[in-house]
């Protein structure tokens, strides 16, 4: 199997939900769930790195490996390329980021997304796609889309509906043509990358789509993108969220 490392970022500050990791589900908080999914990928090393002393005390008490960051940090990917620095891992390192508020993902993409980086030692950064079926998500600028190339690396990504159809006028429009894939944001990353990423500025593109990989792009890192062989369950990011995804785990075996 790949080598590779899992790193979680987990960052106390939330618009919505303020201390989310330690959110309780199930009994257990929200951010061993999601340590859990690490520990069963089978990564050699898995590090929960947050800006807060509550997450970090929460996190060793259930044996996590924790590193103290900073707090000042405008991405989950900032936080990574100072994890990287702590640890001194080597430029061709992987590290998958797992988002602390991900605790149904399950531990094969995991593996799937260090695999597919280290089968192609020409990309920076390795992601996940899966088919687009109707209009509708074809239509959401919430569902973000890809469009790759032959290989299989990332030509763009938009919260556009693309490829678009010339002569499709109708917005509701099914994409039938069968080249609309839907990004799934999980990344594994060479440390190289995350170091070159974080002495980098954000690009006119980032900031128009509001896609942080856009600037990999922009860079000339290339992103290879593999169909998923499994989906994320449902993350965290409102009050409604948590009685469902708790609803989740109580069920899974």
């Amino acid at each position: 199997m790949t080598p590779f490392k899992v790193a979680i970022p987990a960052r106390w500050a939330s618009t919505r939900l303020p201390g989310k990791p330690l959110i309780e589900l199930a009994g257990r908080p929200m951010i061993r769930h999601v340590w859990d999914c690490a520990i069963q990928s089978g990564a050699e090393e898995v590090v929960i790195a947050t800006d807060d002393t509550r997450i970090a005390d929460a996190a060793r008490a259930f044996g996590a490996d924790v590193a103290i960051t900073s707090p000042d940090h405008p991405s989950g990917s900032d936080r990574l390329a100072e994890l990287v620095d702590q640890r001194g891992w080597d430029d061709d390192t992987i590290v998958v980021n797992l988002q602390g508020d991900e605790p149904l993902t399950p531990p094969a993409i995991l593996r799937q997304a260090a695999r597919e980086l280290a089968e192609h030692p020409d990309a920076g950064i390795s992601t996940l796609c899966t088919p687009i079926t109707s209009a509708g998500q074809f239509h959401d600028p919430h569902v973000v889309k890809v469009v790759r190339d032959h290989q299989g690396y990332a030509l763009y990504f938009s919260r556009a509906p693309i490829p678009w159809e010339r002569d499709a006028l109708d917005i509701e429009t099914d994409p039938g043509h069968g080249e609309a894939w839907r990004h799934v944001g999980l990344y594994a990353y060479r440390a190289g990358y995350l170091r070159e990423y974080a002495r980098s500025s954000p690009c006119a593109l980032e900031r128009i789509e509001s896609l942080e990989q856009l600037r990999a792009l922009w860079m000339g890192v290339r992103i290879h993108v593999g169909v998923a062989e499994a989906l994320p369950g449902h993350g965290i990011d409102t009050p409604e969220d948590i009685e469902l995804v708790e609803a989740l785990l109580q069920r899974t075996p």
